[in-house]
């Protein structure tokens, strides 16, 4: 049952302005439900799009919290070296999980009592190509798409790190950004970001290149039952 709920909060979204319902289907590009066992260190894609990632040495696999097994990342302290890649999961570079030019979806459930940190992201701000993120600071989450036509943000006008858990919808359509929460739309923007394709991994958990001193490394600390990717 878990494996639609991405879906119905991606249909959920669309239905808002400024964006447009036109979404017809919604295709799965992966799905991560991260339900293996302690210990594990390849995370299954289960879109059948083998889609699999890397999963580090400092991650938790198989967290029960309130029912719902998923992975932990524990608090490091921001800005302080050395970097931790071990904090992270990477998914290796597949031009599937760019966005293009095409209608994009990215959830997750999530809890966390934290107030900063990337959740998931592929690409940083100078990457060639642009790219996405989602990310939580002061507890409150922003997603943002930046393309060759520019950048667009949606911004949570309310925190959510209250210790319980939340499924997160960002999507991008050629009308804008928008931002759902727990299957409400809570916040967008319209406009166009232009292409986005460029050739990083996918990660989980924070930035890939940083150093914690001229980059910091922005880890996120918090759980996450799943995190799904779609074109809608």
């Amino acid at each position: 049952m878990r494996r639609w709920l991405p879906l119905l909060a991606t249909t959920i979204l669309l239905a808002g302005t400024p964006m447009a319902a036109h979404a017809s289907a919604v295709v799965p590009i992966a799905y991560w439900a991260m339900d293996e066992p302690s210990g594990a260190t390849r995370m299954s894609d289960s879109s059948g799009n083998r889609l699999d990632g890397q999963i580090g040495r400092e991650v938790g696999t198989g967290t029960v919290v309130r029912g719902a097994i998923g992975y932990r990342f524990d608090r490091l302290e921001p800005d302080t070296p050395p970097a931790r890649p071990g904090h992270l999961v990477v998914v290796p570079n597949d031009p599937a999980m760019n966005p293009g030019v095409r209608d994009f979806a990215v959830t997750l459930r999530l809890r966390t009592t934290g107030h900063f940190g990337n959740i998931v992201q592929k690409g940083q701000s100078a990457t060639e190509g642009g790219n996405f993120k989602l990310q939580i600071p002061n507890g409150k989450v922003q997603c943002s798409f930046r393309g060759d036509r520019g950048v667009l943000e949606a911004d949570a006008p309310y925190p959510i790190n209250d210790g319980e858990w939340h499924v997160v919808t960002c999507v991008r359509v050629s009308t804008g950004v928008a931002l759902a929460i727990d299957g409400e739309r809570v916040a967008g923007r319209a406009g166009w970001t232009g292409a986005i394709r460029n050739n990083w991994p996918l990660t989980i958990g924070g930035k890939l290149d940083c150093d914690q001193r001229t980059v910091g490394c922005d880890y996120y600390a918090g759980d996450l039952d799943y995190v799904s990717l779609e074109t809608v």
